[in-house]
């Protein structure tokens, strides 16, 4: 680990005008602080944000919640609201990480947490993410955890975050503060696939903060669910996921998002499914139908072929738990 500038701001504003060009960010750390001990991330300064305001959990206006981009995932997985109307949230969170982590763990940063990809962690190995145009290990490498959807020939990291996958299906909206102004970006746009830059993982600009998350108040009678499939019961990351958000009105699908994880360079929210299942019945045909088009585009390799069949098992699974609690 390199050296490095250290401050505490007290205000969002100058978080945001005081930090530099090769600075980073820090709340919980359970990314960054890794990454830096591996000397993957070499920020020359630090600002810590913990002591700003963004800790909190609330109603949104016009209906749905807003929650701080400093809210720990632990607070955020028991919150009432959280549990009764957006229990594929709450889920997603539990799913993820230990409780240790998830007591340090931030909204801002579980959004921002970076792939466990092995070549992209150990320095010795090539890797377009860290090092743009050195090439790319996991391809000719071992690849069992990789992404099969959003790949390019620079790069097929899998984006490690539940979290996410949730927010993804909720169709969440990210909000940031920059030195110039504030924006508001639906979390669909937020990343962005490798193609030629897998460098640029999101379209945030240097020094831009994100202060919160809203979701939208969900349709009246709809069910939600999260599912994950990995290796061991706990403290592991998907091989594959799914959050599915349905609404069932007379046996018909009236509303449906899909979002996967574990098999998308960003979470993947796949709109084939939701094609699929809108204006259908709730059936295993209807089910088995989405799944298939939901992995349409996959495109996987040697070592992570066993990821297409995992994915559409685990949306058939999700939308059959899903729908008979409806």
């Amino acid at each position: 680990m390199q050296s490095f500038r250290y401050s505490q701001p007290k205000s969002v504003d100058a978080a945001v005008s005081g930090i530099s060009q090769s600075g980073k960010f820090i709340a919980g750390g359970t990314t960054l602080v890794d990454l830096m001990k591996l000397n993957v991330e070499k920020p020359a300064a630090i600002v810590d944000i913990n002591g700003l305001p963004l800790d909190r959990i609330e109603s949104a206006p016009g209906g749905g919640l807003k929650i701080g981009a400093l809210v720990r995932n632990s607070d955020l997985a028991w919150n009432t609201d959280v549990k009764q109307n957006y229990p594929v949230l709450s889920e997603a969170l539990l799913a993820g990480a230990s409780p240790q982590l998830r007591n340090m763990a931030t909204t801002g940063g579980n959004i921002l947490q970076r792939t466990r990809c092995y070549y992209f962690r150990d320095t010795n190995y090539k890797c377009n993410k860290r090092e743009p145009g050195s090439g790319c290990s996991a391809i000719d490498g071992f690849h069992r955890i990789h992404a099969i959807l959003g790949t390019s020939e620079h790069c097929i990291a899998t984006h490690p975050s539940d979290m996410a996958v949730a927010m993804m299906a909720l169709e969440a909206t990210v909000h940031t503060r920059g030195a110039k102004d504030e924006r508001s970006i639906a979390l669909n746009d937020f990343y962005l696939v490798p193609g030629t830059t897998p460098d640029k993982e999101n379209v945030l600009e240097p020094g831009e903060l994100i202060t919160y998350v809203t979701l939208p108040a969900l349709p009246q009678g709809t069910r939600s669910h999260y599912l994950k499939l990995r290796d061991r019961a706990s403290y592991e990351f998907a091989l594959a996921s799914a959050a599915v958000v349905v609404r069932v009105s007379g046996g018909k699908i009236e509303y449906a998002r899909v979002a996967l994880g574990g098999v998308g360079t960003k979470p993947w929210r796949s709109k084939e499914a939701e094609e699929a299942l809108h204006g259908r019945e709730a059936s295993e045909h209807t089910f088995r139908a989405a799944a298939e088009a939901a992995l349409k585009p996959a495109k996987p390799l040697r070592d992570n072929a066993f990821k297409v069949e995992l994915a559409k098992r685990a949306i058939v699974r999700t939308l059959q738990v899903t729908t008979q609690t409806a």
